[in-house]
């Protein structure tokens, strides 16, 4: 059965007529492109896709269907999703039911029949753009002076509107389906390291790695200062991933300040671009961002490439490496940006990509192993 005619209308005036699935409605918010070729549902319920309305590039979406356990969080956070061709007959083994059905049900708006690859080449070309996608027949010019209006995600905290409101102690690991059992993801036997990960929108299968790497792992607000994050008596800290300008969460940088160099420290994503600032770094906004399961980067403690799981639209100024206290240690290789650093002094380092990989490639996985050895390392000191 076919869907109610729907547009996405860009700032730029552009309007991208399709059919709608999903919710009937309207919404607004930043329109970002993921190359992710699976993983709908993990990048759907990411929290680091808050305020964005997502295009898939790949062009069959929903072909595998949905199941609660590919879930990162309790619920949707991308605004509406937009692909090529949306498939309504599921074939997996392991699918619950269909990705329209699904969106409709939590109130989420779909279009489908667009031209992804053109509005892909536009957003690479132009840069992530405000846009409005609706399914209720509202005037295309209508749509565009909405989408001009909508809030840019520069200087906008999006965290508060991610972030859980208190205290909780995860202890869900996981082995991930069709793994092999000597994966760096094999549940860990060994003394446990108590830590605190700090939830800036952080997704579910980051806590269950972190506690596959042998941690017993306390997760506060990101709205907690360091001293009450020191007063759990952590061996380590874990800054995680999370949407919106990084520059707008104050709270969080004063507290990664009075973090440093009080306890170990790992950063990823939002995380990583905290401690930067708390370094005393300055971040920016990409052009179009990182979004998808094929970034490359280059650790350069190694010379080892990973290819990576990504999602941000912000990255740190390279100039806040002229001072001898802080390294580089991963650049992307697409484009020669920042992906990860660490301080020479004291234990913190940080990564700007996903190294859980919901989806993606598992080549990253070993920071967590790297975390867990630069905490016991500084016990030692």
């Amino acid at each position: 059965m076919r869907g109610p005619d729907a547009c996405l209308a860009l700032e730029d005036g552009t309007v991208f007529k399709g059919t709608g699935f999903g919710a009937v409605g309207e919404c607004d918010g930043e329109v970002v492109f993921t190359t992710a070729m699976s993983g709908y549902q993990e990048i759907l319920t990411d929290p680091s896709f808050c305020g964005q309305i997502v295009t898939m590039t790949y062009p069959l979406i929903g072909n595998y269907g949905v199941v609660d356990a590919d879930l990162e969080s309790d619920r949707i956070w991308a605004r509406a999703l937009v692909v090529r061709e949306l498939s309504r007959v599921p074939s997996n083994f392991r699918s619950e039911g269909r990705l329209d059905d699904w969106l409709e049900r939590r109130g989420i708006i779909g279009i489908e029949g667009i031209d992804t690859r053109a509005l892909t080449r536009r957003l690479r070309v132009e840069g992530a753009m405000r846009g409005v996608v609706s399914s209720t027949g509202e005037d295309p010019d209508t749509l565009v002076s909405k989408a001009r209006a909508a809030p840019s995600m520069v200087g906008r905290d999006l965290v508060l509107e991610v972030t859980r409101k208190r205290a909780e102690v995860w202890t869900e690991g996981f082995l991930p389906f069709g793994a092999p059992m000597e994966c760096e993801l094999s549940p860990f036997e060994g003394d446990r390291l108590p830590i605190v990960a700090i939830d800036y929108g952080v997704k579910w299968n980051i806590l269950r790695n972190l506690v596959n790497a042998g941690f017993d792992v306390t997760v506060l607000p990101g709205t907690a200062t360091a001293e009450e994050v020191l007063s759990h008596g952590a061996a380590g800290v874990f800054l995680s991933n999370g949407p919106g300008d990084p520059a707008a969460v104050t709270y969080g940088i004063e507290c990664v300040k009075g973090l440093l160099g009080e306890v170990p420290l790992f950063g990823i994503c939002l995380g990583h671009q905290m401690m930067a600032l708390a370094m005393g770094a300055e971040t920016f906004k990409l052009k179009f961002g990182h979004r998808g399961g094929n970034q490359p980067v280059k650790d350069l403690s190694t010379d080892r490439v990973e290819v990576t799981a990504q999602n941000h639209g912000f990255a740190v100024d390279p100039a806040v490496f002229r001072r001898d206290d802080l390294e580089l240690t991963h650049v992307n290789l697409n484009d020669g940006t920042v992906e990860g650093l660490r301080h020479r002094e004291i234990p913190a380092f940080s990564v700007q990509y996903h190294p859980e990989a919901s989806p993606g490639p598992h080549d990253a996985t070993y920071l967590f192993k790297r975390f867990r050895e630069m905490i016991l390392l500084s016990e030692m000191a």
